[in-house]
């Protein structure tokens, strides 16, 4: 196959933007569990103290 085949083939570039748009969902989910595991501990920990009283 020539080179300027291969370098004029789109196929590999869709799979590429689709990798890096699950790369950015994925680390947008990271931050956002990251940020609400703080609050999520406090709730259970508030939780956990009402049931065991």
């Amino acid at each position: 196959m020539p080179l300027t085949t291969l370098l004029r083939d789109q196929r590999g570039a869709t799979a590429i933007e689709y990798g890096l748009i699950a790369a950015l969902i994925s680390l947008a989910c990271i931050i956002a569990f990251q940020s609400l595991g703080l609050n999520l501990e406090t709730i259970f920990t508030t939780i956990n103290d009402a049931l065991n009283r």
